[in-house]
């Protein structure tokens, strides 16, 4: 309850948006393989800014 309210920091977001991106890579790499490619590559994209974030 108390962290209701509390701002995601953006190292959150991002670790947010890179587990979203790579369960939606699973769920098309049986339908289309480019377009599961392409969600791969932009987790990886993801994953450089947090590793930056962690330096």
């Amino acid at each position: 309850m108390f962290g209701l309210f509390k701002k995601k920091s953006k190292l959150e977001k991002l670790q947010k948006q890179y587990k979203k991106l790579l369960q939606e890579a699973h769920q098309l790499s049986t339908i289309n393989r480019k377009l599961s490619d392409e969600k791969v590559f932009e987790a990886e994209e993801i994953m450089k800014q947090i590793e930056a974030l962690l330096k």
